[in-house]
């Protein structure tokens, strides 16, 4: 191992104690002060409560941009690269910050039709910065101000998502030190909260998925944060390409089950389940259950006696490798075969899956033809050994 590599794993294993040092006292702080919230309180100690919980929430928010920005520059930040529907995205942040615009009075503007689009990116990570951007621009406004959020194709097979404030807007000279950690400018005029980390990870994490954040301010009219990320073909529309393509191919007989064979798959992002569906349409003898949520699919799982399960590994609530484990435990699933779908393309990581018994690993943007070969080698196997897969319902 080389020295910088040696370095980086220790800082890698010191940030993992100290998240841990810091996350135990907080869980209870915030735990016992949630826990006294639910009792009677005179105005003053409810008063002294709000400042406690406050102050351990901005705490615990501060730990995890620091950790995320460690982890960013450690290239070590795991990330879920697929085609993200922007509309989507932004259509939830909108709604997650219109409470906060009420709130000061700000006019939060709807976004436009050039939103429907797709880039390639972490819909997670994009939702973060976009959070942070409309955050800013509505705690940095002026009473009666507005916050318009655009998009726009910028050429090169790029997509632009601006957002447009129109508060007081940012000194040239104080430009230089918007992106960097804990510089609050302004902060002491305004009394926003804040530790100044906000933008600069919002930056990283932009850069990380290939794109940039660049900001545009004018002083007393207002400032424009652009986002940009590389344009993405929707799932639906290349399975719409690649059964044209395969449609001008000679044509061949898929091989069909002798009985409905059963998938389950579990993912949470609309678009690539729609994808999987219009692929399993060319197996007629396939029947698809799916599921958004990872507690779903384990209990569809062991329900229906799937022959096959497709999993994804970044789902809301538990990681796929926990679903994996616990699909592994359970008898009436221990034997199922699973297959990851993930755009976690990592050889460290797939070896690894491998070598926990997933039938096979494929990387999104997903090979159609080889999501359908593998599914034919599953019928095949399931009748030339039907009691060695699941009854498929």
């Amino acid at each position: 191992m080389r020295p910088l590599d040696r370095v980086d794993t220790a800082n890698s294993e010191y940030l993992a104690r100290m998240s841990h040092e810091l996350r135990t006292p907080l869980n209870a702080i915030l735990g016992f002060a949630q826990l006294l919230e639910l009792e009677e309180l005179g105005d003053e100690q409810n008063e002294n409560l709000q400042f406690i919980l406050s102050a351990a929430r901005h705490l615990l928010r501060l730990i995890n941009e620091v950790l995320d920005i460690t982890e960013i520059e450690a290239g070590r930040l795991p990330l879920s690269l697929e085609p993200v529907p922007v509309a989507e995205v932004v259509a939830e942040t909108v709604s997650l910050i219109r409470p906060l615009a009420d709130q000061h009075q700000v006019l939060l503007v709807s976004p436009p039709q050039e939103c429907q689009v797709h880039v390639l990116g972490d819909r997670q990570r994009l939702k973060q910065i976009l959070l942070n951007l409309l955050s800013n621009a509505v705690k940095y406004n002026r009473q009666g101000g507005s916050v318009q959020l655009g998009c726009g194709p910028v050429g090169e097979g790029r997509q632009r998502i601006e957002v447009v404030d129109s508060g007081p807007g940012i000194a040239p000279e104080a430009m230089d030190q918007l992106f960097v950690p804990f510089e609050r400018l302004g902060s002491e005029q305004t009394g926003v909260e804040g530790a100044g980390l906000g933008l600069p990870l919002s930056r990283r994490l932009a850069e990380a998925m290939g794109g940039t954040l660049e900001v545009a301010s004018t002083l007393g009219q207002g400032s424009s944060f652009q986002v940009e990320l590389p344009l993405a073909e929707s799932p639906v529309e290349r399975a719409e390409r690649q059964q044209e393509l395969a449609e001008l191919a000679p044509a061949q007989a898929a091989p069909e089950p002798e009985s409905a064979l059963t998938v389950l798959y579990i993912e949470d992002n609309l678009s690539n389940l729609q994808l999987v569906e219009r692929v399993l349409n060319r197996r007629p003898g396939v029947r698809l259950i799916s599921a958004m949520r990872p507690q779903l699919g384990l209990e569809l799982a062991a329900e229906h006696d799937p022959d096959l399960i497709l999993l994804d590994l970044h789902l809301p609530d538990m990681p796929g490798q926990e679903v994996l484990r616990r699909l592994q435990a359970e008898p009436r699933t221990a034997q199922v075969p699973v297959v990851i779908l993930s755009a976690d393309a990592r050889p460290a990581l797939i070896t690894e899956l491998l070598g926990k018994g997933v039938r096979a690993f494929l990387t999104k943007p997903l090979d159609v033809k080889e999501l359908l070969e593998l599914l034919d080698s599953v019928a095949a196997e399931r009748r030339e050994h039907p009691s060695q897969l699941g009854a498929g319902g």
